[in-house]
């Protein structure tokens, strides 16, 4: 698959096919994008031990790419109408038990089973849904530990999020917990007409590498903590994480032993201030009362 327009145009029409809004479906058609995912994604050229998980296959383009640098890739997609075309256009690879299909949804599929055991670069990637790609990237941040990285295409603004400053108004909630296990790097941007149909919006490439050892662990109380500071930007920690620690002499004590002033707001708050601030915490917070509170 070259990865061009006509033929990806083609290949629906051939398959009696066309995008499904429902999924969220924009089909990478950019031929120079989809070789510089794929060099994002396996570096050497020369390397072929690489295990790649692929999160959307959609019409195969990033596949087949991926397929000509690592050794085995895993492509999932939910959408079983495309199930065919993918077998159709890629049986060789199949055969030759360097490609395996799933039809899965991405957020409940068994990543830790197909990227095997460790010992080889292990790389998870994908055209991201914008509709799910929070939880996409928490999956992501659920798995950094197996991972050597993680490249995906999301929404501009979305790796801006990811990309922001402590006080920078684009930095929330979300910038802190992906930071919390990995480095975040801007690959490249995309213009919409890189897709078809050509979505609303401008995305971006980007590339997550995990931190070692993770610069938080995302337990109960860091979630509470994080959660809170964000739900409403304006107000200073005190009042912010009083829900969260209502007793105000622990609450005093535990931002003191953190180094975090109350008077602050938590967005200047770094990744490794909310991690000491949830270390003096744990065992504070019941978990499921965190639960119930917190829900994601």
């Amino acid at each position: 698959m070259d990865g061009s327009p006509p033929h990806a145009r083609a290949l629906l029409r051939e398959s009696g096919l066309s995008p499904k809004k429902s999924f969220g479906q924009n089909f990478l058609i950019s031929e120079g994008i989809v070789r510089a995912i794929a060099a994002a994604c396996v570096p050497q050229v020369g390397r072929r031990d690489a295990r790649v998980v692929e999160l959307g296959a959609g019409l195969g383009a990033l596949t087949t790419a991926l397929l000509e640098r690592a050794a085995h890739v895993t492509a999932v997609e939910r959408d079983r109408d495309l199930i065919p075309v993918l077998t159709r256009t890629l049986e060789g690879q199949i055969t030759a038990g360097r490609l395996a299909i799933a039809e899965a949804d991405a957020q409940s599929f068994d990543i830790r089973g197909a990227l095997g055991d460790a010992g080889v670069p292990r790389v998870l990637c994908g055209n991201l849904p914008y509709q799910i790609t929070g939880k996409l990237l928490r999956l992501a941040v659920a798995h950094a530990n197996l991972l050597d990285r993680a490249v995906f295409m999301i929404q501009a603004e979305v790796a801006d999020r990811l990309l922001a400053s402590p006080s920078e108004k684009k930095y929330g909630a979300l910038t802190v917990f992906v930071r919390a296990a990995f480095d975040v790097e801007l690959r490249t941007r995309v213009p919409p007409g890189a897709f078809y149909p050509s979505p609303g919006v401008s995305s971006a490439v980007v590339v997550l590498s995990p931190v070692r050892p993770p610069r938080a662990i995302e337990t109960a109380s860091f979630r509470a903590l994080v959660k809170a500071a964000f739900a409403m930007r304006r107000k200073t920690l005190r009042n912010a994480w009083r829900p969260v620690v209502p007793d105000a002499p622990c609450l005093e004590r535990l931002a003191g032993e953190a180094n975090i002033s109350l008077d602050a707001r938590g967005e200047t708050l770094d990744v490794e201030a909310f991690a000491r601030a949830a270390n003096g915490l744990d065992g504070v917070i019941d978990p499921a009362v965190d639960r119930a509170r917190t829900t994601r």
